[in-house]
């Protein structure tokens, strides 16, 4: 896997494409499409139902280049920065796997109420999951709280929801 470089040189590769939808105030976002499986599709599909904006940087799997949230950043891309500009709250789509955690969600970003609020339904909706919600039950680097992170750079906040592979693979027991 490649992790080295800048958004903007990774949207300078001929297979990357992006996606915006603007529409309503809460946007969808998964810029790690095709790295992380299943992403770009749940980001899509909730944008859809929900009337949501969307925003989607996708990447053929096997490009394998992973760029840190902190750096996918609205100067990289005018696409992105109207997406940012739109939005006031942002939820980011994200895959990860941990032996430890096959059956846990992750709710990062630094705006705990926005997770709290969107822990509700989950915990609701996903029986035989996990929903973490709380930063210290999160592997810190997984927790989304850097300032320039997407999730935290709209007027109201967001979320970084991280899905284990059952859930964005939409395995049978999904």
């Amino acid at each position: 896997m490649r992790t080295d470089g800048t958004f903007d040189e990774f949207l300078a590769h001929p297979e990357v494409s992006e996606r915006v939808e603007l529409a309503g105030s809460v946007g969808l976002m998964a810029f790690h499409a095709g790295l992380e499986e299943g992403t770009g599709p749940i980001a899509i599909e909730v944008a859809e139902r929900s009337g949501a904006s969307l925003y989607v940087a996708e990447q053929p799997e096997e490009l394998q280049w992973h760029v840190s949230s902190h750096r996918v950043v609205a100067e990289a891309s005018a696409r992105l920065a109207s997406f940012l500009g739109h939005v006031d709250t942002v939820i980011a789509v994200h895959g990860y796997g941990r032996p430890h955690l096959m059956r846990s969600i992750l709710l990062g970003g630094q705006d705990r109420s926005v997770a709290e609020v969107l822990a509700v339904p989950l915990i609701k909706r996903l029986h035989g999951y996990e929903v973490l919600h709380h930063l210290d039950d999160i592997p810190r680097v997984l927790r989304g709280l850097h300032d320039r992170n997407p999730v935290n750079v709209t007027p109201g906040g967001g979320v970084q929801l991280e899905l284990p592979p059952r859930l964005r693979m939409r395995l049978p027991e999904w």
